[in-house]
């Protein structure tokens, strides 16, 4: 039973591993991309470092954030098969990724190919709602998710 929980906590740190820069490195650029006239305006009304972080930069950094979550949503589907592949995990509590390395071996290819769909299902159905709740975080107030022309 521990042995399983190790196992299942080695696949999800390799899959955060895999899924956690892109939303570091977006994060720090949105950060760091606030409009310097916004930051010198802040800076004229006296505003504190905290101030100025919570109202200009986080919301700045939102965009930037959501899309590295996006991206990262993918990623760490694929870093999710990759691991369990390097792990060669099975059993009664294996997934998609062992099933297709045993569909692999047993010449199965309709099963392989059956996985491989399933997989790629499950990283579009993560890339739509990670874009929905994108378009429901932004729509009111930045221009990439505006309908204005």
């Amino acid at each position: 039973m521990i042995c399983n929980f190790l196992i299942d906590l080695s696949l999800l740190i390799c899959a955060w591993l895999v899924a956690f820069f892109p939303i570091l490195s977006n994060t720090i650029l949105g950060l760091r991309s606030v409009d310097h006239n916004l930051l010198a305006l802040f800076e004229l009304y006296g505003a504190g470092r905290w101030k100025t972080l919570i109202h200009l930069r986080l919301p700045a950094a939102l965009p930037y954030f959501l899309g590295g979550l996006r991206i990262s949503g993918g990623l760490a589907l694929i870093g999710a098969v990759v691991a369990e592949f390097v792990a060669g995990t099975g059993g009664n509590a294996s997934g998609l990724a062992y099933r297709i390395l045993e569909a692999g071996y047993q010449l199965r290819i309709p099963r392989m190919f059956a996985a491989l769909v399933l997989i790629s299902a499950a990283g579009i159905a993560i890339y739509l709602l990670l874009s929905l709740l994108s378009y429901l975080l932004l729509r009111r107030w930045h221009e990439s998710a505006t309908d204005e022309n």
